[in-house]
């Protein structure tokens, strides 16, 4: 269909319309419709408050809120669908207009707007779901209205045409709605797969999201796949396509790369895991989730790095609770020499139990002598926690401060270096005090 085609078409369509338009029963129609629309508009202003206040106590189903509440700001096409629903029933009855399609349609459309536009809120992207809901709004409108096959046609005829394929607004919109529409269900199934798999408690942690990224990126290949095959596209052709993602990924993407197969090797070998507490240079912080690309580590003052996954591969990575949950941390100090090697021992082994972090199911902290000083008998002091992700300086902080309360309450002294100075040469001490 060429550009004269066209002009003549819209041209016939406008002909009808201004005949149509001129037509008493259109206008009776027209105006009863945008009448509806006051009460509508004006009963949903009062209605829409209540019922979203008491939707908005609805507790830990976010997803299914927002969608609540979509729906309830725009109960203003609710309640003109459903007027004009009754303004149908009513024509219908008294037989005039005879022809009342038009609040027929009016209320299909406003109906069909009304879902349209809450299902597209369902979308994260904002651009993704105007794209959706213009293009379904488009398709359904044409529907309602029947005149689908001529403005497909239409669509259709807008294109051009490379090589042997013909590529037109139509086909794209065509592409554009089942490739969508496919990958939607790939992510959300896999989201919902990914959900299921963290609910297992047979499985490790690195298990869990290493399944779980598998089974998503599966169902988004499959997706792709099958929309390829739908579309009529050879997957031979392919072999280009990869030759040159390969080219990219050797000059553009290493890193990408890099960071994606550490991620997948860190998740195999369980070196970390989400809730291991970690120390990497001078971030130390647990670790909130793992990613393709990068680690999520949170610190002790909620600042959130994501740290790249080829960090934890070629950098060295202290893991407090690789083994286990347990924290060994020790504390030294030391007494004066008239004190009781036994005694110390005892005090300061009772000393950090009564510390609240401290456990002692696990084991009791025990306490070692390990010199003599120069002015002081020296012990080592050691203990378990099994909370790092809390801190480290504040607990050591508890325990000496345990132990310095102990030991005052037991008179024995902590000892500190003394310097003894000689002066070899009479000092004339001159005051300062003003004379009388």
């Amino acid at each position: 269909m060429d550009f004269e085609e066209l002009k003549a078409q819209a041209l016939e369509y406008w002909e009808i319309a201004v005949e149509y338009v001129s037509h008493p029963e259109l206008l009776f129609q027209v105006g009863l419709i945008a009448v509806l629309f006051l009460p509508a508009w004006f009963l949903s202003t009062r209605v829409e408050p209540l019922l979203e206040k008491q939707a908005r106590k609805i507790k830990g189903m976010p997803g299914t809120l927002s969608i609540i509440v979509a729906f309830l700001r725009r109960m203003e096409w609710l309640f003109f669908a459903i007027f004009l629903g009754i303004a149908y029933v009513l024509t219908s009855a008294a037989q005039w207009p005879e022809k009342n399609y038009l609040i027929y349609s009016a209320m299909l459309l406003a109906g069909a707007w009304l879902l349209i536009s809450v299902v597209s809120h369902a979308i994260r992207s904002r651009f993704v779901g105007r794209i959706f809901t213009v293009i379904v709004w488009i398709f359904v409108a044409a529907s309602i209205l029947g005149v689908l096959d001529d403005v497909a046609g239409i669509l259709d005829g807008i294109g051009f045409t490379v090589g042997s394929i013909r590529i037109s607004v139509l086909s794209v919109l065509q592409m554009l709605v089942f490739v969508g529409g496919l990958l939607w269900i790939a992510v959300h199934a896999g989201n919902f797969f990914e959900k299921r798999i963290q609910k297992v408690e047979e499985l490790t942690p690195s298990l869990r999201v290493l399944l779980g990224k598998i089974s998503r990126i599966a169902l988004v290949v499959l997706a792709v796949m099958i929309a390829m095959q739908a579309l009529s596209i050879d997957l031979t052709a392919l072999t280009v396509l990869s030759g040159a993602v390969g080219v990219g990924i050797g000059f553009g993407l290493q890193k990408v790369v890099s960071n994606f197969i550490s991620g997948m090797i860190i998740l195999l070998d369980e070196s970390i895991k989400p809730g291991d507490t970690i120390a990497l240079g001078e971030t130390f912080g647990w670790i909130r989730e793992l990613r393709a690309r990068f680690v999520s580590v949170v610190t002790r003052d909620g600042r959130e790095f994501l740290i790249p996954n080829e960090d934890f591969i070629t950098t060295q990575v202290v893991n407090w609770s690789f083994s286990d949950k347990y924290v060994r941390l020790d504390v030294p100090f030391g007494v004066a020499y008239d004190s009781d090697p036994h005694q110390v021992i005892d005090i300061a082994i009772e000393a950090a139990a009564s510390v609240d972090r401290v456990i002692s199911h696990y084991r009791r902290p025990v306490c070692w002598m390990t010199e003599f000083g120069d002015s002081s008998i020296n012990f080592l002091l050691r203990f378990w926690i099994e909370d790092p992700q809390q801190g480290l300086t504040n607990i050591r902080g508890k325990v000496m401060m345990a132990l310095w309360d102990a030991f005052k309450e037991n008179g024995i002294s902590i000892p500190f270096p003394h310097r003894e100075v000689i002066m070899k040469t009479p000092v004339t001490v001159q005051s300062t005090e003003p004379q009388s």
